[in-house]
């Protein structure tokens, strides 16, 4: 089977292990994954991206020239691509740009112009209902026609597949996964010594972005319920919510009690995931994020609460967007902006035998779920599915 994929996503290597696995699984299956020539990230990374071309056999990364730079839903891509695929001749097209983009639209044409008989499907995040005008509408109609099957991130985004009508195959299933050797339990004695942590000391960890929509003012709030108790708080990320946390530390005098790490490269990550007692991801849900077709933000996976399973860390999670599915059984989860019912699930992981417990089963779902090797079967398993339709 020839499987293409494209995306801007797969300009980061890491990024590309799922599907690198995904070309070893059986020895007819090869993958090429075309990727924008030049690519602007924005966010830490506000500069033009090159990427390069990479041949592994069975895996290859193609840059291939293309018109928008740092727009998803505008991404479409130049005449070099025609070659590329005439010549590759796909068993599946996958574009991961959402069913309204306009690089999905050209693949599917292209498939038809160039007689590939090729299976269409795209991936999505996006979990709200939303409305479209005209001429966006009758791009997402035209997609949503020719898809031969969607591979949806969160359960809600195949809600909404289905309430705009589509009536094929949705697989419901992460983008990325989790690097196993790198996100593994591993005892971090010298980085918590340099960070003051005592031994034996409830860490409370979040990792992502310091915006309101993540939580983390309520997980603060939950925190200074707690003074009594003995622990830290360790933040892992940046934003414009720093200063405020800091206050509201400062005036219950919890200054002392909070760690903030800024910068650290994902590849290290995992030693600070490993120092926390707990990982807490306390998203919430907003309407006051607005764009050409949506309003709104939910959590659409939570990706750092399987890199935490894996560490055998026990995560807590609000009850946004995709979290309580992700969590299920191997972790805690609240009513979203409930500072009580927070403050709760932290004093019941300051008990050793739930925390080990819950530890243990995140750590089996995690292996037997969300390992790159894991998505890539199920991947694989839903393109078998698609091509003998």
């Amino acid at each position: 089977m020839r499987i293409l994929v494209a995306s801007h996503t797969y300009i980061v290597d890491l990024n590309c292990e799922k599907l690198r696995v995904l070309s070893q699984l059986e020895p007819e299956v090869e993958v090429t994954v075309i990727v924008p020539k030049h690519w602007k990230p924005g966010g830490v990374q506000n500069r033009i991206i090159e990427t390069q071309y990479r041949d592994e056999g069975k895996f290859r990364i193609v840059p291939v020239s293309n018109i928008s730079q740092n727009h998803q839903g505008l991404l479409t891509f130049g005449a070099d691509i025609i070659s590329l695929v005439r010549q590759f001749r796909p068993h599946i097209i996958q574009v991961e740009q959402g069913s309204r983009g306009l690089a999905h639209s050209q693949m599917i044409a292209l498939n038809q112009l160039l007689g590939l008989k090729a299976k269409n499907i795209f991936f999505t995040w996006w979990n709200l209902p939303y409305e479209l005008k005209f001429p966006v509408s009758l791009i997402e109609k035209y997609n949503l026609k020719h898809s031969h099957g969607i591979i949806a991130g969160n359960q809600d985004g195949a809600k909404v597949l289905r309430q705009r009508g589509y009536k094929g195959s949705i697989k419901v299933m992460p983008q990325l996964g989790v690097d196993e050797s790198l996100f593994t339990p591993t005892p971090q004695i010298e980085l918590a010594t340099e960070l003051g942590i005592a031994q034996g000391e409830f860490v409370v960890g979040f990792v992502g972005r310091f915006v309101p929509e993540k939580g983390l003012l309520t997980l603060l709030n939950a925190l200074v319920t707690l003074k009594e108790k003995s622990w830290k708080l360790l933040l892992l990320g940046r934003g414009e919510l720093q200063s405020e946390l800091m206050r509201l530390a400062a005036e219950n005098n919890l200054e002392e009690r909070i760690i903030i790490i800024q910068s650290v490269p994902h590849n290290q990550v995992c030693n600070y995931i490993n120092l926390m007692s707990s990982l807490v991801l306390p998203s919430e849900t907003t309407y006051k994020f607005k764009t050409l077709t949506a309003v709104g933000w939910k959590e659409q996976f939570g990706h750092v609460l399987i890199e935490a399973m894996a560490c055998k860390v026990p995560v807590i999670g609000s009850d946004s967007g995709e979290i309580p599915y992700v969590i299920g059984d191997a972790g805690l989860v609240f009513p979203e902006g409930d500072v009580k019912a927070l403050a709760n699930c932290i004093v019941q992981l300051m008990e050793p035998e739930l925390a080990e417990n819950l530890g243990e089963i995140g750590y089996q779902k995690a292996m037997v779920q969300y390992t790159n090797k894991a998505l890539a079967k199920q991947q694989l398993e839903f393109y078998k599915d698609i091509v003998n339709i």
